[in-house]
């Protein structure tokens, strides 16, 4: 019976990595003009559009784009991310989204001619966390992982070494969609470009914490 255990964790944490197929995924606020491209997303981003709920600012605004398809349970899902940002807020990343009033979008945001690790986390109201970069990339990586009713939202210059900017709630046991955003909120738009996109599905957590209390 051990070896049965065992074998059957090794199976789930066996699960690899790959490249999520675009063309089967689906729009959210379309935007004008986009095309998939050597195996990557590039879209006009549309002028004047965000995603917030409510606090500080006192508006809700959900009409940005946003391209993805859905997943349930934990997993990392991780994009290589190029934008030619004009305008303050221009903005470009990942989300993972459970409606209008649950989602988490996190990526670069150019602000006051710095950019930034940008992370908005929405539960009915928005918050706001930004990471100051010391140097602007010409691409970063972003990757989130999804554990139990946590994400915790990393990036890198290479797609080798991550650091983590935040750790936040998100309700587990409930298909999410994750996908590739892109915001304007106060330009004219500009063009972002999605590379390498991929979801890893990860073991559950507690099955793999009750394989190893059972295990004889």
């Amino acid at each position: 019976m051990k070896h049965l255990f065992t074998g059957f964790a090794i199976l789930l944490a066996s699960q690899f990595t790959s490249a999520q197929s675009l063309e089967k995924m689906q729009w959210f606020n379309e935007p004008a003009q986009w095309q998939i491209k050597d195996k990557s997303l590039i879209m006009q981003v549309t002028p004047k559009s965000d995603y917030w709920r409510i606090s500080h600012y006192g508006f809700t605004v959900d009409d940005a784009p946003f391209y993805y398809t859905t997943y349930g349970g934990e997993f990392e899902a991780k994009v290589k991310i190029t934008g030619a940002y004009k305008a303050r807020f221009d903005q470009m990343g990942l989300m993972l989204r459970i409606d209008q009033k649950n989602y988490i979008k996190t990526g670069v945001e150019f602000v006051d001619g710095k950019f930034n690790i940008s992370t908005v986390v929405t539960h009915d109201k928005s918050d706001w966390s930004v990471t100051t970069l010391d140097k602007a990339p010409p691409f970063i990586w972003i990757k989130v992982v999804r554990r139990l009713d946590a994400v915790e939202v990393f990036y890198s210059y290479d797609d080798k070494t991550y650091i983590m900017t935040r750790n936040a709630p998100l309700q587990d046991n409930t298909p999410v969609m994750v996908g590739l955003m892109a915001a304007c909120p106060d330009g004219n738009g500009f063009e972002a470009k999605f590379e390498n996109f991929s979801v890893k599905h990860l073991p559950d957590q507690r099955r793999l914490e009750w394989l190893e209390e059972h295990k004889e």
